[in-house]
């Protein structure tokens, strides 16, 4: 496949306007699934299952099966909704959206499609320098997963090249909230930026109203990116490009840069852009086509005739908007006093995206500063160094474990490093891999003697210079205790051992 040609990035934006679009895709992590009573694999507790055992006739759509309503997965998207700052229709119906793929065990999914749930709502954004960007919604609406093709045999996972495909219905009927933006103008520059901060914003909303696990790398947060460029001074939209099921917000900013990049070069060339679907590759930072962007009469919707309307009272809805948890900035700002985090400090957390793993990390019993600590020092580091998401590593449960060890004196920094390493690695829990690794700091002080006693038999100088008042000097034979113990040393312990030997 050949090589897109990319404009540089500054000199795109000199010559057309971007406009941004975002479908959002969010896995309810109801008890069971949208419409019918199998096990629903986006919640945690099932999501182990092996293929194709979380399924019901309705899912693999077996004739003369009918699909009933999930009304939790009603409360839930009202709730959503109301998040958004959405109007909740007074009645509202599914629709069939007819297009075979072999995930679909119907040849359709039931969806909604001129009358959602919620509609014309906002949410705004903060930006890194705390700048705030109001995002319009057009539309949440509820339909159903799909199930999950595996291709074999090809070199890159994809259709193309593959021998055969699997396919998993665990998925199929999953209930989904798809949230649509309006066309978002003005983003300009910060078009990147603005996408990133969109899709953490939402996915800060759906975990504050527990209603989504939003494992972004699990799938149950996914974000269609749509994007357009007009010449400057235009006013007709351009062709838009859909890259799709992004899955994590480093990537959504990388694919709108990228498509900004290689659009611009395509129209700065005098060629057009072809209305698509496309492909993001993690491993390259490149989008590939996918396959024509159908319009909806494509999909010819009608009515679902096995549903009935959905009718909320507005008792209901008045009930769920007095339940809904506080906006997100607001949020941010209430934890940055609670916290007592400088404005660098509470920068660096919401920046990385990871304000809902250091409050969950201080719920689970760490100091605000020891969460920040971890969460934006080494395992950021270890996830940029695996072109991860910090938040997909390790659970803010283990975070506070580790750092409870350290507190209670099982672990020194140094080896809580190396315990964390083997959490990520699947080793355990952090106190499992200490018992199978072997990390715990070494306090008993008859090892600690033996190792002072070598040590000081090779610098015979040092005790003399210490009893002299010089006790800097036991730097020196902490230094090689720790290096002949793997910095299991006890250090604070060893200091006293050796000042009491001094002494004598």
């Amino acid at each position: 496949m050949a090589k897109d040609k990319l404009m540089d990035f500054d000199k795109a934006l000199e010559l057309y306007e971007p406009v941004l679009g975002f479908e959002v895709h969010v896995e309810l992590n109801t008890e069971s699934k949208m419409f019918s009573s199998a096990a629903n694999p986006a919640n945690s507790a099932n999501h182990e299952a092996g293929p194709n055992t979380l399924v019901a006739p309705v899912d693999m759509g077996l004739p003369g099966s009918l699909p009933t309503v999930n009304a939790e997965a009603i409360r839930y998207s009202i709730s959503l909704g109301l998040a958004l700052g959405c109007s909740i229709a007074p009645t509202s119906r599914f629709a069939r959206k007819n297009y075979f793929y072999p995930d679909l065990g119907k040849n359709y999914q039931i969806s909604q499609y001129d009358e959602p749930i919620a509609f014309e709502g906002s949410v705004d954004v903060e930006l890194t320098d705390g700048t705030i960007v109001t995002v319009p919604i057009e539309r949440a609406h509820m339909e159903e997963d799909a199930g999950k093709l595996t291709h074999m045999g090809g070199a890159t996972g994809r259709i193309q090249g593959a021998e055969y495909s699997l396919v998993d219905y665990n998925r199929a009927g999953v209930p989904l909230v798809e949230i649509v933006t309006k066309p978002i103008i003005g983003a300009e520059h910060r078009a990147p930026e603005i996408a990133k901060a969109y899709v953490q914003t939402i996915r800060d909303i759906v975990l504050s109203l527990g209603i989504s696990e939003a494992r972004m790398e699990r799938g149950n947060l996914r974000c269609d990116a749509n994007v357009s460029l007009r010449p400057r001074g235009q006013e007709k939209l351009g062709t838009r490009t859909e890259t799709k099921n992004v899955n994590s917000m480093r990537s959504v900013e990388r694919a709108v840069r990228y498509e900004i990049q290689r659009q611009a070069a395509i129209l700065a060339a005098g060629g057009t852009i072809t209305q698509e679907t496309r492909h993001w590759h993690e491993d390259t930072g490149t989008t590939s086509p996918g396959r024509p962007k159908s319009d909806a009469d494509d999909y010819r919707y009608f009515p679902e005739p096995d549903l009935l309307p959905v009718a909320p009272s507005i008792e209901l809805i008045e009930e769920l908007r007095a339940a809904l948890p506080e906006p997100p900035a607001e949020r941010r700002r209430r934890l940055k006093s609670e916290w007592q985090f400088s404005d660098l400090e509470f920068q660096d957390v919401a920046n990385g995206g990871l304000l809902a793993e250091v409050a969950a990390t201080i719920a689970a019993g760490a100091t605000p500063a020891a969460a920040r600590k971890w969460w934006t020092g080494e395992i950021s580091r270890l996830a940029n160094a695996q072109g991860r998401e910090a938040a997909d590593l390790v659970s803010p449960a283990d975070v506070a474990s580790l750092q409870g060890l350290i507190d209670a004196g099982t672990l020194t920094d140094k080896l809580a490093r190396q315990v964390l390493e083997g959490v990520i690695a699947g080793e355990g829990t952090p106190q499992e891999v200490i018992d199978e690794r072997g990390l715990a700091v070494v306090s008993d002080d008859g090892a600690l003697i033996a190792a002072i006693d070598e040590a000081l038999a090779s610098q015979p100088d040092v005790m003399q210079k210490i009893r002299e008042g010089k006790v800097q000097a036991a730097g020196a034979v902490i230094g090689a205790v720790m290096k002949a113990m793997r910095g299991q040393a006890d250090a604070a312990r060893v200091r006293e051992l050796i000042l009491e030997r001094a002494a004598q």
